[in-house]
């Protein structure tokens, strides 16, 4: 017994080393226009994670973050297309506006290059189902970075569920937004396409309207929406004068309903969810803190509050999912926020909150 319990240490040790010491995952970046492109930059410094190539046409943009970050301008390509034939990445992650996803996957899925985006993963369904032929006729992931893909509240969230703490699912409320792009202050460069409807496809309904659609396709298990129902607004004109900045969508399932509240109006930014079974409610508040209530009478509950470290890895970081992944360390469960399986039914749903609220009619997804 002693001899085998050495053998088992030695071997996990063995393993751990193994990883350890793995190349680090060569990455191209396509674009530099997104608010958000500060953690890939970042992700430069890290043993797993190697920068070989960046495209980005705008030189003086490129050279204001190469500097910043002490990248090398001899790796800044005009395009991708340029930079993935040169530099050979093993996968590219895109930071510009959501538009330009689709160049990304024609250039990259041919030459069998990994991607991941920001969320959503396109500006329309068409370009999703496109992406998605492309990504599978060429067997290359294609993955979707939420920052709620990371939270630990909302991974606790769905282990409640699953675990039938609250009963079965009848209604789920996913709310996400901020002041307004322009009010929090994003670059110039990033505020120039979030605002546009063709970049971004539309405004909040889009930007955060994204998160209830991928957060409810995962709570349920992939289910399909009988309906969508959405309602837009446009409450700041002066600051998106070409955009929505307020939406509302209903998703009506078989026996459930979700509620997605976008905005780009509210006072004080907000990433939470809350899921309401048939004897209690959890209520995922940010991050790291979950709330579960149980019924007791009519109005009364009991509430348990938890304060919940980080995500295991590799769950806890966009680019360890991106390294496990792409590795063959960690494969994605079926509609996972990150999965391609989501993210196209998640395009559906928006795809249809954009079509209804310019109808102002529900919108009845078909039957699969």
């Amino acid at each position: 017994m002693k001899n085998f319990t050495m053998t088992f240490i030695l071997l996990l040790f063995s393993l751990t080393y193994s990883f350890a010491q793995e190349a680090p995952l060569r990455i191209g970046v396509a674009g530099l226009h997104h608010g958000h492109v500060g953690w890939v930059l970042n992700a430069h410094k890290r043993p797993d994670i190697e920068i070989v190539g960046i495209a980005e046409p705008n030189r003086e943009l490129a050279e204001k973050y190469a500097k910043q970050h002490k990248i090398p301008m001899e790796i800044v390509f005009d395009s991708v297309e340029e930079m993935v034939e040169k530099m050979k990445p093993e996968a590219v992650t895109g930071f510009g506006a959501t538009f330009h996803h689709f160049e990304i996957v024609q250039v990259c899925a041919p030459r069998g290059i990994h991607v991941m985006v920001e969320k959503p993963l396109a500006v329309s369904f068409a370009h999703a189902k496109e992406m998605a032929e492309l990504a599978k006729k060429h067997q290359i992931y294609l993955l979707t970075n939420y920052e709620t893909s990371w939270y630990a509240s909302n991974e606790k969230a769905l282990e409640l569920l699953q675990s039938g703490r609250i009963g079965e699912v009848r209604k789920i409320v996913v709310r996400d937004g901020h002041r307004g792009p322009k009010q929090i202050g994003v670059g110039p460069e990033f505020l120039e396409w979030l605002t546009d409807p063709v970049l971004n496809g539309a405004g909040a309904l889009m930007d955060f309207g994204c998160y209830g659609a991928n957060l409810s396709t995962w709570v349920l298990d992939g289910q399909r929406p009988l309906s969508v129902t959405a309602i837009t607004q446009q409450l700041n004109p002066a600051d998106n004068p070409k955009v929505d900045d307020e939406a509302t969508i209903i998703l009506a399932y078989g026996n459930s309903q979700t509620i997605i509240e976008a905005s780009w109006n509210w006072p004080i930014g907000r990433k939470d969810m809350e899921i309401y079974g048939q004897t209690g409610a959890i209520f995922a508040d940010d991050g790291s803190h979950l709330r579960i209530r149980m019924a007791e009478g009519y109005s009364g509950f009991s509430e348990e509050k938890m304060d919940l470290p980080a995500r295991a890895k590799p769950f806890d970081d966009p680019f360890s999912v991106l390294f496990a992944v792409v590795r063959g360390h960690t494969p994605l469960e079926a509609f996972d926020p990150y999965s391609l399986e989501n993210n196209l039914l998640t395009m559906e749903i928006l795809q249809a909150a954009k079509e209804s609220a310019a109808s102002g009619k529900t919108v009845f997804l078909p039957i699969k």
